[in-house]
This record gives C-alpha cells, structure tokens and sequence, in this order.
C-alpha cells in the first residue's frame, strides 16, 4: 500500500512539474493604434479602407470663447521660426512660402469617445486645432495639432515645421 501511494504521489509531482515547464504562449499582437485608418486585408487586392471620421461637436461654451489660435511655422532651411496668430475656420497664406494653413476647429479641452471629438470644457487643458495643410494647392496634412503634445500626430515635411502654441480668447 505504501509503495502505491508513493508511486501515485511520484506520478503526480512529475506531471505536475512537467505543466510547469511548459512553454508560455506569446502574447497576442498589438491592437494598431487609436484613429489609424482602415484594416489590412479589408479588400482581396489589400488596399486600406478609410475610417470613418469621429463627429466633432463644438460646445456653445467653447464656440462663445475662443476666435483663433497662435500657430508656430519653423523654416527648416533658414533654422528659423515665426508665430501667427490664424482665426478660427480660417485659410492662412503662410508668407515666405508655398504653405497654407486651413484652421479648422478648436478644442481648449480635447476629449475623444468613440462615436465623437469634443472638449470636456472651455478651459485649455488639452488644446488642439483641427488643421489641413496645403502645398502648392496639394493637402499634405489633415488632423489634429496638440498645444501640450505636440509629437502626438505631428505635422512632419522636411522644409516646414507646424505646432500648435495656444488658443487665442475672445
């Protein structure tokens, strides 16, 4: 009786100990990130689908506070950097250079949900403008600029810089 019980426990250590040894599983890949457009393989010929876009809902509180935002432009070549201040649902001819900015709407307080773009409130917690960027009457930018994370979704073009500095208060 004793050697079967002992034989049993035996047994049991080693499945138990071999359970323990195996190999863990890798863990699954990435979600891709927030906002990215479309789904791979969404066509046979593997082309991306376009997002559809968030719906953007200025509140009156913000809308009755803010008329522009001061944008900075940096010439890569010349190393230097100018500040302009662009109302709000507005073009801007960007002097020096074959840039215009479309200054679209404001958000002293982005916050995203997942059906819609808002601000939380009217004070600039979170600044962001929604902005297009032509060159030589071509769109090379379109989405948003953050005041206080301005590597979030950057402009990016090697002669030009564009950020975001602040809004500008009725």
């Amino acid at each position: 009786m004793k050697k079967s019980t002992l034989l049993v426990a035996a047994f049991m250590m080693v499945v138990l100990a071999g359970a323990g040894c195996k190999k863990q599983q890798p863990p699954p890949p990435p979600m891709p990130p927030q906002g990215a457009t479309g789904m791979p393989g969404g066509s046979p010929h593997g082309e991306m689908a376009p997002a559809a876009e968030k719906k953007v809902v200025v509140p009156d509180s913000v809308k009755n506070a803010w008329k522009a935002v001061k944008v900075e432009v940096e010439f890569k070549d010349k190393k230097t950097k100018k500040e302009f201040s662009v109302p709000l649902n507005s073009e801007f001819k960007v002097p020096d250079s074959d840039l215009v900015l479309k200054v679209g709407d404001f958000l002293p307080n982005f916050s995203m949900s997942t059906d819609q773009i808002t601000s939380a409130s009217d004070k600039p917690e979170n600044p962001a403008v929604r902005m297009e960027v032509d060159q030589g009457g071509k769109e090379i930018f379109h989405g948003w600029l953050f005041a206080k994370f301005p590597s979030v979704h950057p402009f990016q073009h090697d002669k030009y810089g564009v950020v975001l500095l602040e809004g500008v208060k009725k």
